[in-house]
């Protein structure tokens, strides 16, 4: 190889199925002068013993499609490269033993045919023929996914970095990281063991390495490392080579074949960390000591599934750490903090699965500025104030990784870690009966449990042990007045004389707004994809208040700064932990807070769509009149000392109106009923406000130039391929939970983006996106027959094109 170049376009650290991933598909989209550095060999890190199952089903349909490119490039990668991969597409089984479980794999059936996977459910009998070595006296059910597959790691790794060589990516083995250079938030140089190389972007793909090599760019990549063991035997009687690959999640294990003999391997429910202090200088192609002890209850479970391995020889136990998440999720995409710092990092021991998408995705992010299509799951962005501290990552990603084969439940909370962020009126609400959720580390209510009932989740499929406590809630918002705690919403202030001129550009709708009054708008990308979704309030000539998502705080902070044009006088400021916010929404809401305002509330002197600072229980309140809800009502911004007051005052005037406390998932329900978008559902970076139903909210009929006008021209000028629509069913005793499969005229046509249950209209309420390449109009929505698939089960539903709850607004207006 010849001597480290002093200049790249694109440096790449990490040599490990993600590096090479990368460099080959950066390399195909023809960008030159990329570079892959190693601190050791190709594969040493982990991707080296890894177990090497290719699964492709997931519960976002883009990270299913991305895991899916895998599968379609390694079924070519030998033949274009030469090099053998140990691909075969030996079909994936997953079995349930249990009536909760069978529900589960029935609903990730009906994901799969949502996503255009195959995904077939058989009999105990029928999974016996596929796998007959195991013992199926327990056997509900299985599925099977026909193109899921197995492949060797190092092989594939291998193969990726000769197709990238080929293209002229230079690759350097025995080369480790020693600094990076960052000047004014941008990307420099990387500083090496064999010197310096100057460039714009690096991708961070080191693996367990990647936290460290964030901290020298002062990116933050929050994963940690975990043991995880895996068994290979000997070559055992009756274990065809055609074997498909094995999940069995109740007894927490995975199979495949290899050599006529099993691997196996498991998720233990008590994890054990590795290298918390450190990972040991030198550490390459190595593993850690076998833990026989802790492998036992996973080698007990197999004996029971696999009878024949009491008389299997034994080749190895491995014990290889992995680079986990706090949240299962891997890790993609353009840092924050640096500009041109990406990361690659975090695959939860699921890497090989989604080596080659994951390339694919970053070569994209790179070469284009954004990525092929919305990966918000996996998306750096989602990430927050508490995953800077590593502990608190830790003690939730070890709750991750025992929860991978669990049952996932519907509405299932995570624990570790809590509580971590506290609204003022946490003490408060948790007298008062909350049960509380998390996001981005902040405690929210999401129902209260009255006098009998215990303020606790209780999951299963079916309709949950809170669905009457939020029926009340719901209940008291719609008829008398409620009082929501909203402090978790992600606040900014953007300030500067050009704050009007940058707002113009970057939002869709029109924010030249006088002072006093505030909008709702979508923030596009170029191809007219919804990046944000927020309210805009206008304080003065010079300064604006934005109040978006509580989990979006850091995507959207990071879209408006980059976005802002430059030039301009215009500063974005975080205040979220300044104010706290109280909802109090219902058609009572307006006498409630005359009892505690001597400001005018009245419609005439505080319209709908009015920002103004008012006095309520003696605390200077920021009131906004606006809703995601349905009612009349305002979103009280309170000083974050003065909250507790004004909560306890609220309350006490309420009283006599019959108040109410209520939570997110009664929210949930009521802007269902009223057609209100939810930003990483229902909207996102693929879907543009004409195809969402928003088009509304943009200034199109005006000559103001914005970020996506151009994208939204064009296309209003064909048939929309797809457009959202609301969709019911009557029949209580189905849960829709989002995802269920769309059938119009019998014909697959789409998915459901979100879903629940309205309790005012006592239906069952989902929304999703009908598709059809010759164009989804009025008349195509309104003449078709339509049916949903609900854990395999056709069910007729009725389809909608307006809000089903008060469609002309004299409720919130009143």
């Amino acid at each position: 190889m010849s001597d480290l170049p002093r200049q790249a376009r694109v440096v790449i650290i990490g040599g490990g199925i993600i590096g090479c991933s990368t460099a080959y598909h950066l390399a195909a989209l023809g960008i030159d002068e990329v570079v892959l550095i190693e601190r050791a060999k190709l594969t040493s890190g982990s991707t080296f013993h890894a177990a090497g199952l290719v699964g492709q089903l997931r519960n976002n349909a883009n990270i299913t499609q991305l895991l899916g490119y895998s599968v379609d490039l390694y079924r070519r990668l030998e033949t274009e490269t030469g090099l053998a991969t140990g691909w075969k597409m030996n079909g994936g089984l997953r079995l349930a033993c249990t009536h909760a479980r069978w529900t589960e794999v029935k609903r990730q059936a009906t994901t799969a045919h949502s996503f255009g996977l195959e995904m077939d459910l058989l009999t105990p009998a029928e999974a016996l023929a596929l796998w007959p070595i195991m013992d199926i006296s327990d056997l509900v059910g299985a599925a099977f996914l026909p193109t899921d597959g197995q492949a060797n790691p190092s092989d594939i790794t291998q193969s990726l970095a000769r197709g990238a060589r080929t293209r002229g990516v230079a690759v350097f083995e025995d080369t480790a990281v020693t600094g990076i250079d960052i000047d004014g938030g941008q990307v420099r140089a990387v500083d090496t063991s064999s010197g310096r190389i100057d460039c714009a972007c690096i991708v961070n793909c080191g693996g367990q390495w990647a936290r460290e090599i964030g901290r020298m760019a002062g990116v933050n990549v929050p994963l940690v490392s975990v043991q995880h063991q895996y068994m290979v035997t000997e070559p055992m009687d009756g274990v065809p080579t055609g074997l498909p690959t094995l999940r069995d999640p109740d007894r927490l294990l995975y199979f495949k074949e290899e050599v006529g003999g099993l691997v196996m391997g498991g998720y233990e429910p008590n994890p054990i960390p590795w290298a918390e202090d450190g990972i040991p200088e030198g550490f390459q192609f190595q593993l850690l000591q076998p833990d026989w002890d802790h492998f036992e209850p996973l080698m007990s479970e197999a004996l029971l599934r696999v009878p024949a391995l009491q008389q299997a020889g034994i080749r190895e136990l491995i014990n290889g750490p992995e680079s986990f998440t706090p949240d299962g999720n891997f890790i993609l995409g353009e840092a924050p903090e640096v500009r041109g710092f990406f990361v690659g990092a975090g695959f939860n021991a699921f890497g090989i699965a989604s080596g080659g998408g994951a390339g694919m995705a970053l070569a994209e992010w790179v070469a284009r500025g954004e990525p092929p299509f919305d990966l918000w799951p996996v998306d750096i962005r989602r990430f927050g104030r508490p995953h800077g501290d590593i502990n608190w990552v830790r003690r939730r990603t070890l709750e991750a990784y025992a929860r991978h084969y669990t049952l996932a439940w519907p509405h299932e909370e995570p624990e570790a870690g809590r509580p971590c962020r506290r609204s003022p009126l946490y003490a408060r609400l948790l007298e008062r009966g909350a049960c509380f959720g998390e996001k981005l580390g902040w405690e929210r209510p999401n129902w209260f449990a009255t006098e009998g009932e215990r303020a606790q989740d209780q999951y299963s499929f079916e309709r949950q042990n809170w669905f009457e406590a939020v029926g009340r809630e719901h209940a008291a918002t719609r008829n008398r007045v409620a009082v929501f705690d909203q402090s978790s919403f992600a606040k900014f202030l953007l300030v500067g004389r050009d704050a009007e001129a940058a707002l113009t550009w970057i939002c869709a709708n029109d924010v030249t707004r006088p002072p006093g009054r505030l909008v709702y708008t979508q923030m596009l990308n170029a191809r007219g994809g919804i990046e944000c979704d927020l309210t805009v309030a206008r304080l003065a000539a010079d300064r604006y208040y934005l109040v978006t998502g509580t989990g979006f705080a850091t995507h959207d902070a990071d879209w408006i700064r980059r976005n802002l044009p430059d030039g301009l006088d215009a500063h974005l400021v975080d205040v979220t932990s300044a104010n706290a916010v109280l909802s109090v929404m219902g058609p009572k809401a307006r006498t409630l807070l005359e009892a505690l305002s001597q400001d005018p509330l009245s419609n005439a002197g505080f319209p709908f769509g009015a920002v103004r600072e008012i006095s309520v229980a003696g605390a200077p309140v920021l009131a906004m009149r606006v809703t995601y809800v349905g009612e009349l009502g305002w979103e009280l911004h309170v000083p974050a000392e003065f909250a507790v007051n004004v909560y306890d005052a609220v309350l006490a005037a309420g009283a006599k109106l019959g108040i109410a406390d209520a939570g997110y998932r009664a929210i949930d329900s009521l802007r269902l009923e009223k057609g209100y978008r939810a930003w990483g559902s229902d909207i996102g970076p693929d879907h543009t406000p004409l195809e969402a139903g928003l088009g509304w909210a943009v200034k199109l009929r005006t000559d103001q130039a914005f970020l996506g006008r151009e994208a939204l021209l064009e296309q209003r000028q064909s048939p929309l391929k797809k457009r959202l629509a609301c969709f019911t069913v009557s029949d209580p005793d189905i849960v829709l939970l989002g995802r269920e499969t769309l059938y119009r005229n019998g014909e697959r046509a789409g998915w459901l983006t979100s879903a629940g249950f309205g309790n005012t209209l006592g239906l069952n309420i989902g929304y999703g996106y009908v598709r059809n390449d010759a164009g989804v109009d009025q008349t195509y929505l309104q003449t078709g027959q339509y049916e949903l698939e609900v854990a395999t089960q056709r069910i007729p539903c009725t389809v909608h094109t307006g809000p089903l709850y008060d469609p002309d607004m004299e409720r919130i207006r009143a």
